[in-house]
């Protein structure tokens, strides 16, 4: 419940957010006709259907998700425009449309939608807004990226709330608004100045919406510190969906000792196999062990349990063990089947791995963690649940004695060893030392990548970053420099003087980039060139790193952990997508 709450309280807010101040008027503008009280209910319903449809839009489809928020910005500015002409030249209009023959389909419709008695045209306008207000909160931004995919109905549910919360402020004040309209002398009358002036309003705030402008006025007032109220959403954000979700991140090994094992899950919807063909788990149960690996390639975490994956597959195959991985990805380039095919090769993943794009089976299982293994024995039930990196021998051990079961089940003589050794190729991991946390680049997890300069490219969501000054790049924050162009997921340098700078706090420092043609990135650790003690396997001696596939690419490795600060430039091309750290 924390966070269907603070979905509600974060629509509520967003009233008073800097990008939703200039967009107030058109609320109270369209809502002023005191003949017609239902016009807020219908603006502000209209904008909460329009929120939710959008947010679900991009969620549907990569078609949705790579139209530029420019795209979304131009189509309202547009309509707002549209109707700001009808207001301050409302003879022109009605010559127009008799000479237009407005009087059938969608031609009517917009007709109507300019008169004073239609319901068409304040519909129009809440739609038209719903893009431009769901870009104003944090809490809108962890729905759409990490709710949602993992949890499509509670994602939707939050949304909701949200969009609740939003419209019944707005409502509130478009009922202000009208009655305070009431007491206005010539309000009502179309062609008098009250109109034609709320016309000029709605001409300014689309051309506003249209080029940027906007944005820029939002980014002046936050660098100042007035009305930053995504600050009060942030503070409410700490750590609401571990504990919303009610997700133990524990193991579950004691469930062995009560026999109250829940069953297992069927794979859900697949979008395809990889080293296999296409199968059930219905298939394996009542002959097999299985050993159910969510995860993906570019994951760190997952990629440290990959050595010991590989090892219990190839020991214990033959004895009963079958291993399904079920790879469900985090970021947009790791749905593509080619990618998983070449990174299970680069990894050694011989075991059928499942492509779950959509994250069906994920939600089927409740995840939200990569990586995350479950055991299930032959009965069918899940008696294991692991989250994480670790536990790696108790895991194995849990595995023999899932394979003893099966054996005197069907009847047949181990086969195997049960000496546990630690892989060769394994990574030494301290869980206990301090680490910076996983960083984003892309607007959906990271509304603040470094200090903002200019919009550079608004259409294109091209933006200028100013290098913070010497000494003062705070602790676990991301800075860009130069010019990026900042989507959902990634930033993609820009300009020739693009970098990144990061002061991290670990042992190894991982980043996920990628790029249409082979680039560039050279990596300095406090203000010098990475030495052989400290660069990764993917930088050379010269201290730069060929990006050209997207994967995980392995920055700084060295023997112990250090706080550094971290300057990686960038070629033109380049895009970045998470850091991790080790």
């Amino acid at each position: 419940m924390t966070l269907l709450l603070i979905s509600f309280l974060a629509g509520v807010l967003t009233v008073l957010a800097p990008c939703t101040l200039p967009l107030l008027p058109i609320i109270v503008g369209r809502s002023a006709d005191a003949e017609h009280k239902h016009r807020p209910l219908i603006i502000a319903g209209s904008l909460a259907v329009a929120i939710v449809v959008f947010t679900l839009l991009l969620k549907a489809s990569t078609a949705f998700i790579n139209i530029p928020q420019s795209t979304w910005s131009a189509i309202s500015g547009g309509i707002i425009i549209l109707f700001g002409l009808i207001y301050v030249f409302p003879t022109a209009w009605e010559r127009t449309s008799i000479a237009l023959k407005f009087n059938s389909g969608s031609s009517e419709l917009l007709q109507k939608s300019a008169q004073k008695k239609g319901i068409a045209g304040d519909m129009l306008v809440g739609l038209s807004l719903g893009p431009v207000f769901s870009s104003c909160s944090p809490t809108y931004f962890l729905i759409l990226a990490t709710v949602l995919p993992q949890n499509y109905a509670t994602g939707v549910v939050y949304l909701i709330a949200y969009a609740l919360g939003l419209s019944l402020m707005l409502l509130l004040i478009g009922y202000l608004g009208q009655r305070l309209v009431k007491r206005l002398r010539g309000a009502a009358d179309p062609k008098g100045w009250f109109k034609r002036g709320l016309g000029i309003l709605f001409i300014l705030v689309g051309v506003f919406i249209m080029t940027g402008t906007d944005k820029k006025v939002q980014t002046y007032i936050l660098d100042k510190g007035f009305l930053d109220i995504t600050k009060v959403e942030q503070t409410f954000l700490t750590e609401p969906i571990a504990n919303d979700m009610n997700v133990n991140t524990t193991n579950i090994q004691n469930s062995a000792t009560t026999k109250n094992y829940p069953r297992y899950k069927e794979i859900v919807n697949p979008s395809g196999f990889v080293n296999s063909e296409a199968f059930q788990l219905a298939d394996l149960v009542g002959k097999k062990v299985i050993l159910l690996d969510i995860m993906t390639y570019s994951c760190i975490n997952c990629q440290r349990t990959f050595p010991y994956v590989n090892t219990w597959y190839e020991k214990y195959k033959d004895a009963g063990l079958s291993i399904v991985g079920i790879h469900t990805p985090e970021f947009a380039f790791e749905h593509k089947k080619e990618n998983v095919e070449d990174a299970a090769d680069q990894f050694g993943l011989k075991f059928p791995l499942v492509l779950d794009n959509d994250y069906a089976t994920w939600n089927a299982y409740g995840n939200r963690y990569w990586p995350r293994k479950y055991l299930i024995d032959i009965h069918g039930n899940i008696v294991y649940d692991h989250i994480g990196e670790g536990a790696y021998e108790e895991t194995e051990k849990k595995i023999q004695e899932l394979l003893k079961e099966r054996m005197e089940v069907l009847n047949e003589e181990m086969t195997f060893s049960t000496a546990i050794e630690r892989p060769a190729d394994a990574e030494e991991v301290d869980f206990k030392a301090r680490r910076s946390p996983e960083t984003y680049f892309g607007s959906f997890r990271n509304r603040k990548p470094g200090v903002l300069e200019t919009v550079v490219d608004e259409a294109n969501n091209i933006y200028r970053f100013t290098r913070p000054p010497v000494g003062e790049a705070a602790p676990d924050q991301l800075y860009l420099v130069g010019d990026w162009k900042v989507t959902g997921e990634y930033a993609e340098a820009v300009s020739s003087n693009a970098a990144i700078i990061y002061h991290y706090t670990a042992q190894k420092v991982f980043l996920v980039m990628g790029s249409d043609e082979e680039r560039e990135v050279h990596v300095f650790v406090d203000g010098q060139s990475v030495n052989s003690e400290s660069r990764g396997a993917h930088v050379s001696e010269d201290g730069s790193v060929r990006v050209r596939k997207e994967m995980l690419y392995r920055l700084i490795e060295q023997d112990k952990h250090g706080s550094e600060l971290l300057e990686l430039k960038v070629e033109p091309g380049v895009r970045a997508f998470a850091f991790t750290f080790g």
